[in-house]
């Protein structure tokens, strides 16, 4: 899949904060992932009131999601972040954790939304990502 990470020097410079200002992509498959959050496969919390550890088993779920689709978190083009109650002082957590899982130079376009609430009142922090595949090998035969 081919990818060009775009950031004019018309925007101010987003990769120190862990997200690039644009992202063109083209491949044979869009992966539209739901928000994955702290909930690990027994839907207990992973990391308690830790934001930074709940964003990277978020993203932990979001590899796996990905995975089972197919892909991997370099597939990644956009994030959708929901924190719960967002402070300035979250960045830096959540943007450690994104630094992880992304590469420094080309890491995906990102949106963080501060909200009130999540689905479950332990959860401070959902993820959201759309991720772009390679096409098929041709002739493959897609499930139903």
């Amino acid at each position: 899949m081919a990818k060009t990470f775009v950031n004019p020097p018309t925007l101010f410079p987003s990769l120190p904060h862990g997200f690039s200002q644009v992202v063109v992509a083209s491949g044979g498959r869009t992966v539209f992932v739901s928000g994955q959050t702290a909930w690990d496969t027994q839907k207990r919390v992973v990391g308690g009131a830790d934001l930074p550890e709940q964003a990277r088993q978020a993203l932990r779920n979001l590899r796996a999601a990905l995975e089972a689709a197919g892909g991997t978190l370099a597939d990644v083009v956009s994030l959708r972040i929901y924190i719960v109650d967002y402070k300035p002082g979250h960045a830096q957590a959540v943007g450690a954790a994104l630094k992880e899982c992304f590469p420094a130079e080309t890491p995906p376009a990102s949106t963080w939304i501060g909200v009130a609430a999540l689905a479950v009142p332990d959860f401070l922090i959902e993820i959201e990502a759309t991720a772009v595949l390679d096409a098929p090998i041709s002739g493959a035969e897609s499930p139903g």
